[in-house]
This record gives structure tokens, sequence and C-alpha cells, in this order.
């Protein structure tokens, strides 16, 4: 299907629709959203959904935008190297591939064949990736999208580098702008990351946040303000709505694995 038709009501959130709301747009487009994240720690001063609610954010204001359905967000990813500040829960990488995986074989059956996940964690990525390469071979095509990548090639003088880590300026500044009632900056802190003190080059190590961190940030935080989080999410949401004009017109064909030579 090459042109995305609107449902009768402008519903874009699944869970919003009843079932014959559902069939309506099912029967007439191939392509969903769908959010992902975690509940993980990013510091003192923001929430431990940080991950998952911007996630849904940036979905839903792009199903606004497009008209393509979006679902709920899936809340919990693979995160266990934050396991040691409270709050932070944690599924393993098997277990979240394989719950994304079903829900997306669920869309499969009822024509969706073009997915594209708002993934907020980036723990989530390795399994999400290998998904994605699993489903393609069932003839479903799923993509990633995570904004702090693109906001770093669309914004990259917005913040320096010791912004832009985990809990930092960057992501509270989203946090400011989407969900301020939840946001206390008065609990903000700029901690640089520890050396650990067993290092080679080449080698990667099994470590976890608190090896590096005792606040959980990774960086400069308190320099975060509602301006800049309103500025990365209107460029963020605008890259996806690009992406999902391109994607809903490109023939679900020419997105499959080419046969062996």
């Amino acid at each position: 299907m090459t042109q995305l038709v609107r449902i009768r009501a402008m519903k874009v959130k699944l869970h919003e629709m009843n079932w014959t709301e559902a069939k309506e747009y099912f029967l007439r487009n191939d392509i969903v959203l769908l959010p992902v994240g975690s509940n993980e720690q990013h510091g003192p001063q923001n929430p431990l959904g940080t991950d998952h609610l911007i996630a849904k954010a940036i979905a839903e204001e792009t199903a606004e935008r497009t008209g393509v359905v979006c679902l709920q967000a899936i809340p919990f990813g693979v995160s266990s190297n934050h396991k040691q500040f409270w709050g932070t829960i944690y599924i393993s990488p098997m277990t979240f591939k394989n719950y994304v995986k079903e829900v997306c074989m669920t869309l499969g059956y009822y024509g969706v064949k073009k997915i594209v996940i708002i993934n907020g964690h980036g723990g989530n990525l390795e399994a999400l990736m290998e998904m994605a390469r699993e489903l393609r071979e069932r003839e479903i095509f799923v993509s990633i999208f995570q904004w702090w990548l693109a906001a770093s090639k669309l914004l990259p003088n917005l913040f320096d580098s010791e912004e832009r880590g985990h809990a930092c300026a960057e992501e509270t500044s989203m946090n400011l702008a989407l969900y301020p009632r939840i946001v206390d900056m008065s609990k903000a802190i700029d901690e640089s990351p520890m050396k650990y003190f067993v290092q080679g080059r080449g080698v990667t190590i099994p470590l976890d946040t608190i090896d590096y961190t005792q606040s959980g940030v990774f960086g400069k935080s308190t320099t975060a303000s509602v301006e800049k989080g309103r500025i990365v999410f209107e460029a963020v949401v605008e890259e996806l709505v690009k992406y999902i004009d391109l994607l809903r017109e490109t023939k679900i064909e020419d997105l499959m694995q080419k046969p062996k030579l």
C-alpha cells in the first residue's frame, strides 16, 4: 500500500480504538508505530520512566502528524546494568526480544508489513536488531528510530559531549519540555564518569553503571532547559515524520531480503 488512509474520527492510538475502527485502519494501511523503552534510573532529577515516556511522546506526536497508528509503549527493557539504583526494572535480552517479536507478529496477522519502533533506550538495540532480522525473513520490515542519534546529527551544536550522556542535559531537557511536573532540577547533578581501574585497549568488560557513577549521571545535567528540550523534540519528530512518509511510499517487495546468489 502506498497511500495512507486516515481513519474515521482521526484516532491514531490503537488502545483508544474499538475493534471495528482498528479493522478499518488495518484493512487500508500496512504501517504502525511501536514505542519501547525501559524503567531505569536517570539520575536523581529524572523519572525512572524517562526512556519509555520520551519514546511514547515522540511516537504519539508522529502519529498525530502522519495518521499512522501508534501502539502503547512497552515500558520495560534491557537495563540490568542499572540494577543497583532503586526502582530499575529490567528483563533479559531474550525475553525482551521475544515479547516485542510476538507483538510484531500479531500485527502481521492483521496485515501490517512495516513497523517503526521508536526506541527510547540504547540497551534495547541489540535485541531489537536481532528481532528485526528474523522478522524480515517473515516479510515484516522493522526499522528502529533512536531520537538521541537523530538529535546529535540534526543539532550538533545545541549540547556539548558532556551534556549528551545518560541522564545529562539533553535527556533532562526533553523531560522538562514533555513532563515538567516529574522532573526535579533542584536535584540535578554534574558528575564525570570514573575510569575503571582495569582497562586495556581493545578490551570490553561487563561493568554496571555504578562502576562509573554514584549519581547515575554520565556528565553534565544542570544545564538542561525547557527551551532546548522543545527544540530537540520538534527536530526529531520532524525527522521521523520524513522517514515515515518515505517508508509508506516504498513497496514492501523492495524492503525484503535479497535472494541468495
